[in-house]
């Protein structure tokens, strides 16, 4: 334990003078990942994100219309606004700083917590601008207002002086903001043109009032250096341009807005766009606040409800009992779909805001899409009964598969060599099914005792499974672990991996919240990239996140992913009475089955991360596993000295 090593190496006690407090934006800069989802390529690029979102949101508010970005040559980059420009004169909380020092030097400071600067906005934290600005080596403003033009520079996330008038400037207003990311945060990344530029583009198609100017000094042979862009359509030219000359079931995309007010008295709207196509697979891009959504929400789950029960309803209507069969699996198979939403006050699943958890969100976009749906449908009749054999074949072609599926499911059970070790389900189905690979026979026990004997299999792995990347293919046959896992999965290895064969819904790695359980997860994860890789590309593997802490206060009990939650929770308390009890999970094994179930094995309760490879750079992938998995060590070294400034505590 940390704690042991503490006490035997440094001979002192634990005391008040080695508790550490961070201030300003120093916990940023120690735990990068909290703030911005890592220190990887994604990262580096969501700070554009939030840079670019806040100019957007004056856009959206009625206060600009224009914003440029520019990739200079040195890899830093500047977003230029005509809005009103960051507050320069002093805060009253703060005597002595400026309003603007204020937003960029201390989190959760902004316009967009009362309401009164913006009715809707991407920023929502307060985090997004402090959060760049400690992560930048470099950081300038500028902001002309009034008739003139003030700077303030910072590094790091601290000042390097005060605001400064540099001169007028009559004929211009706003804010612009040039950063550098800090290669001590960062490394070797860079800023990508084209990475830069699809984000650049697809905001302006979110947003028809405001034109984006895109120029760049970087070239990469394939992003233009210089582009403007301003649709007028939205959404509609968006979804038309991704589609190019693929045939589709309707002539023109079932497309509208709703603004929120007029029909519910609320602030906000929903804009959205959708058609069916035989030509490629289905996709669903959501927005809200003009910030991408890649997992979803709640407004994404309003829209397949409205556009699932008018359908359904549709089919009713002109007599085809079929429809009922119809599933929003169905309408996502060809269906390819557009949703951005702008609320008040979303709440989002993380600062990187991946996916939107505002329940009102669900029934406003329902309600504000399916009158218009049901209208629509009634009115190109032509297009709805396209749309509607399209979709009662993939139904019935489903219905089908899964009958198939089950009976082979059944025959494959009697007929396969299960390992002994597996604990099957009892579902004859895939669909739902889960496959838990755990590590050891103890952390197997407790998930035995916690699992849906319905639904949820475990196969427990004795050690570490072998590291592919470092093995002779004639090892992978002989291997027992992979042997038990191929046979419970049913589907081949390599070449002769068939995903229909698969046995289960979801394969969940579930190893211990420490250093071993972190390599057997990444192993597995090796064996899936190299030996199984559609089992990752249709989405079928997640990972587990059991807690590493308990905190009791009475009856109150809350548990932590990690020490930083576990601190938030600290400070805040618990909302019981009496002290506050602190366990720590040594691992899985250690867990009783009530507290394994509600926070790792529940699908009501837990948490799951889904494996995914990223579509914009799936080179970097494969080069990232062979750098750390792969036969190389000198790979491996380097990649350790490069980041090992990251390293903030070791848990021996």
């Amino acid at each position: 334990m940390a704690d042991d090593l503490l006490t035997a190496t440094d001979g002192g006690e634990y005391n008040a003078s080695q508790i550490e407090v961070l201030e300003g934006l120093e916990p940023v800069r120690k735990r990068p990942g909290m703030y911005i989802g890592g220190t990887d390529e994604r990262a580096l690029h969501h700070m554009v994100a939030e840079i670019l979102d806040n100019s957007m949101d004056e856009a959206v508010a009625g206060h600009a219309n224009r914003i440029e970005i520019t990739l200079n040559a040195d890899f830093s980059l500047t977003v230029q606004d005509n809005g009103r420009g960051i507050p320069i004169d002093p805060h009253p909380k703060f005597p002595g700083k400026s309003a603007l020092e204020v937003i960029l030097c201390t989190l959760h400071a902004g316009g967009k917590f009362s309401g009164k600067a913006y009715e809707t906005s991407g920023g929502l934290h307060g985090v997004g601008a402090s959060v760049v600005n400690a992560l930048s080596d470099s950081l300038v403003v500028q902001v002309a207002r009034n008739r003139e033009l003030y700077e303030q520079r910072f590094s790091r996330g601290v000042p390097q002086g005060g605001v400064e008038k540099i001169g007028a400037a009559p004929n211009r207003r706003g804010t612009t903001v040039t950063f550098h990311a800090d290669p001590e945060i960062f490394g070797h990344h860079r800023f990508k043109p084209a990475r830069v530029f699809k984000m650049v583009r697809s905001k302006a198609y979110l947003f028809s009032g405001v034109e984006i100017r895109w120029k760049s000094y970087i070239d990469d042979g394939e992003t233009p250096n210089e582009a403007s862009f301003h649709f007028p359509g939205g959404l509609s030219d968006y979804l038309t341009e991704t589609l190019g000359s693929a045939s589709t079931y309707a002539d023109k995309p079932f497309a509208g807005v709703v603004d929120f007010k007029e029909k519910f008295g609320v602030p906000g709207k929903v804009e959205w766009a959708i058609n069916w196509t035989p030509s490629r697979d289905g996709f669903i891009q959501s927005y809200c606040n003009t910030v991408p959504t890649p997992e979803g929400g709640t407004h994404e789950a309003g829209f397949w409800a409205a556009i699932l029960k008018g359908i359904r309803a549709y089919g009713e209507l002109v007599g085809n009992k079929k429809a009922a069969q119809i599933t929003r699996e169905d309408l996502t198979a060809g269906g390819c779909a557009l949703v951005s939403c702008f609320i008040r006050e979303p709440e989002f699943v993380g600062q990187t805001k991946d996916r939107l958890a505002t329940t009102e969100a669900q029934r406003l976009v329902e309600n504000s899409v399916r009158d218009h749906f049901d209208n629509w449908l009634a009115a190109d009749t032509k297009s709805a009964g396209s749309i509607l054999d399209f979709l009662v074949l993939r139904a019935e072609e489903r219905l089908r598969r899964r009958q198939e599926k089950e009976t082979a499911r059944k025959s494959a059970t009697k007929k396969l060599r299960l390992p002994g070790k597996l604990v099957d389900c009892s579902a004859t189905a895939r669909d739902g099914t889960e496959l838990f690979i755990v590590e050891g026979d103890s952390a197997g026990g407790s998930a035995k005792m916690a699992r849906d004997r319905k639904t949820q299999a475990l196969l427990p792995l004795r050690g570490k499974i072998l590291n592919v990347l470092g093995a002779a293919s004639s090892k992978l046959g002989t291997n027992a672990e992979i042997s038990d896992l191929t046979q419970a999965l049913g589907t081949g290895l390599g070449t002769r991996f068939n995903i229909d064969d698969l046995r289960y819904d979801k394969i969940i790695i579930m190893t211990d919240a420490d250093v071993d359980g972190a390599h057997i997860a990444s192993l597995l994860m090796t064996f899936f990239f190299t030996q199984m890789r559609p089992l990752i590309d249709h989405g079928h593997l997640y990972l587990a996140c059991p807690p590493l802490y308990r905190l009791t206060q009475g009856a109150r009990r809350v548990y932590c992913l990690d020490e930083a939650e576990r601190d938030i929770w600290l400070d805040k308390g618990l909302g019981g009475k009496g002290k506050i009890d602190v366990s720590r999970f040594k691992g899985l094994g250690e867990m009783d089955a009530k507290d394994l179930k509600e926070t790792t094995m529940d699908p009501g309760s837990r948490k799951l991360i889904r494996v995914t490879i990223d579509e914009d750079e799936p080179g970097e992938t494969g080069d990232l596993v062979e750098r750390l998995m792969g036969k190389k060590p000198e790979l491996r070294f380097q990649y350790i000295q490069e980041n090992a400034r990251f390293v903030e505590e070791l848990d021996v």
